[in-house]
């Protein structure tokens, strides 16, 4: 099965290649081990286990009462109540006592009359006895925890190939067993790679500088792998040295089942791992034509796989779940555990290129009884995306992309109940959306609120095309000088709308601390040592900025940097902190967060815009409680910088 392809392949190309070279290797699953049972949870049984004892392994009472034989209460009615003889025809028990030898049924404490002091009418002689006396006939066994009623000896507690639960660990102790066979975990080896990484602990006590880079990828690929039921044997991180990386994939073969390499399986001057596998091994895939984790790299070493994963976060997270996770079910002799899915609408237009798989992220919630799903960033970069994602999308190889309304299947990464629970926002990005969805969470933790940045316009058609259950706006008419209500009129005439403020802000240039080029108002965008940093068409901002453009009297295409696009505030004040752009319009809570320095230019407000359909639903008198009632939530508003919460929460239209 030695063969090395230098050519991409198809994503179903190389899936079988590699089972097709592990059914060849013949490696299946891994050898069992003994564990004890108190310790087996989530292990996989090698073997079946059939009970030792029964349980309970004793005729026992499953009441607080009187044993007696069921035969000495026949005679027993309302009218002529039975007088059992207590040590003689009835015998106290409390629940979980063995039975008496020869008695066969329990009544209830609750059901009996006792009767002390009473003068013997079996005796002849002048004794006093006790008595219960009771006013119904009793079956056999009533109340009577038989031999085996929960587990016979002999029967089948949990089969091969279980993972095993807490209550199986319960079944198995109560059925005389104390330790179980399970499949041995498999011991996945990780190793970093990359002179420019460095360890999370190197910046406790300094920030990184450049070209460092915090190292996390082995931390979230040994997750994962201990998710589904490995071990995780984490590296210490490798530079880039090809005899070094090279050793320590040799030293790695040999501790573990299956070899991760992160980073370095691409094609620049530094990515060593195609090579070192080639050295040691055989190189059987380089190269995939998905999109992010095109260069998967995989082979084997000494009948070990051995992957090469790219270094992109995203890339790493797919490729794992492709092609890692599979391999681990199979090495542990368990079912792909396929993913939750839905169908979705798409809510805009997504285009793709063609003759590559696309896995989309995308944001997913329930709005008017469909699922709706937002794709979030797409960059290979981007674990955020991941985080923020409720499940991904796949556009085939075959399609140049989705228009919106298309329906999709989505691969859930959330539960459907989480999603059905989901606020869904759709539009203009701002700053207090981040906390607001922190006190949602805080405060109804059942609840969660997603936002998708389309820009001001882009939420307004959301609501119209019933994509979202609210919009953050703040479209300025030019000609009224109000802010949303002529737009929201004009474009959702049809649908009876609540206009609900949230804030009044501030928006400007941000510039560097110090403001180094001296940039000072919109002319300065003219100069040829000047670059900004847009946002995106539709939003709020981008036609705040071609206003003041055109009252100033400047063509917008002579603005370097004018058709580069983010779609939030913080992106902005990122690019400009990190020095690709020098000024970018954006609000002062962005530039106060990443400490630059601001030019204000214009007050604005800053309203959600919700259909009258949702008003009184659960979820949405939950956040306005918390928009109108939450001081804590209001303080870190205003703690923010640069908003004024003086109208937070008014109804300013109605329609």
């Amino acid at each position: 099965m030695k063969q090395i392809f230098l050519q991409i392949l198809s994503l179903k190309e190389a899936l079988q290649l590699l089972f097709d070279n592990l059914d060849v290797r013949g490696i299946n699953r891994l050898p069992s081990e003994i564990v004890k049972v108190s310790n087996s949870l989530g292990r996989i049984t090698a073997k079946p286990v059939f009970a030792k004892y029964s349980s309970p392994f004793y005729h026992s009472a499953a009441m607080d009462g009187y044993a007696v034989r069921f035969t000495d209460t026949f005679t027993a009615s309302e009218s002529s109540p039975a007088l059992l003889n207590i040590g003689e025809n009835a015998v106290y028990v409390d629940t979980g006592d063995p039975m008496p030898e020869g008695f066969n049924a329990v009544i209830m404490i609750e059901d009996v009359n006792l009767i002390r002091n009473q003068e013997s009418v079996v005796r002849s002689q002048n004794t006093k006895d006790e008595y219960i006396e009771i006013y119904a006939p009793v079956t056999p066994y009533q109340h009577v925890r038989t031999i085996g009623e929960d587990i016979v000896a002999t029967e089948l507690i949990i089969p091969e190939n279980h993972r095993i639960r807490p209550v199986d660990i319960g079944a198995m102790l109560a059925s005389g067993h104390t330790e179980v066979s399970v499949i041995r975990k498999p011991k996945i080896a990780v190793i970093p790679t990359g002179t420019e990484l460095i360890e999370p602990e190197d910046v406790m006590s300094r920030p990184p500088k450049p070209p460092e880079i915090i190292e996390y990828n082995s931390v979230v690929l040994s997750g994962l792998a201990e998710e589904i039921g490995a071990e995780a044997i984490r590296f210490n991180i490798v530079k880039d040295d090809f005899e070094e990386i090279k050793k320590t994939i040799a030293d790695a073969s040999k501790l573990s089942d299956i070899v991760i390499i992160n980073a370095g399986s691409g094609r620049g001057s530094e990515d060593f791992t195609a090579s070192a596998i080639k050295e040691l091994g055989d190189l059987i895939i380089n190269g995939i034509s998905i999109k992010p984790g095109k260069p998967l790299i995989a082979g084997f070493i000494d009948n070990k796989p051995v992957f090469g994963i790219p270094g992109y976060p995203v890339s790493a997270y797919l490729t794992f779940q492709l092609f890692v996770k599979p391999l681990i079910e199979r090495l542990l002799s368990i079912p792909d555990k396929t993913k939750e899915a839905v169908i979705a609408t798409i809510s805009r237009q997504l285009s793709s290129p063609l003759g590559v798989d696309e896995f989309v992220r995308v944001k997913v919630g329930i709005v008017g009884g469909k699922y709706i799903a937002t794709p979030v960033g797409r960059g290979a970069g981007l674990l955020m995306s991941i985080v923020r994602a409720d499940g991904m999308i796949k556009i085939p190889v075959s399609s140049e992309g989705l228009r919106a309304g298309t329906e999709v299947e989505v691969e859930l990464i959330r539960n459907k109940n989480e999603i059905k629970n989901t606020i869904v926002c759709i539009g203009s990005h701002d700053n207090t959306l981040d906390v607001l969805a922190n006190a949602i969470k805080k405060n109804y933790p059942e609840f969660s609120l997603s936002s998708a940045h389309v820009g001001s316009m882009g939420g307004l058609m959301a609501l119209k095309r019933g994509e979202a259950h609210f919009a953050g706006t703040h479209l300025l008419d030019e000609e009224s000088g109000e802010y949303n209500i002529s737009f929201i009129k004009k474009h959702l005439a049809e649908k009876k709308t609540v206009l609900v403020n949230l804030v009044y802000r501030t928006q400007g240039l941000l510039v560097k601390k110090g403001n180094p080029k001296n940039i000072k108002g919109f002319e300065d965008l003219l100069r040829d040592d000047v670059i900004f940093i847009n946002r995106q068409a539709g939003s709020g901002t981008r036609l705040l900025l071609d206003k003041y453009l055109r009252d100033s009297g400047i063509n917008p295409y002579m603005v370097k940097g004018y058709e580069r696009e983010e779609y939030t505030h913080m992106a902005v004040a990122s690019a400009v902190l990190t020095g690709l752009a020098d000024t970018g319009l954006a609000v002062y809570s962005s530039a106060k967060a990443l400490d630059l320095d601001f030019i204000p230019l214009a007050n604005e407000r800053y309203d959600i815009a919700i259909p009258h359909e949702f008003m009184n639903t659960k979820m949405m008198q939950l956040l306005l409680k918390i928009i109108r009632e939450d001081n804590e939530f209001r303080e870190t508003v205003k703690s923010l910088g640069g908003y004024d919460i003086s109208d937070m929460g008014k109804v300013m239209f109605e329609g």
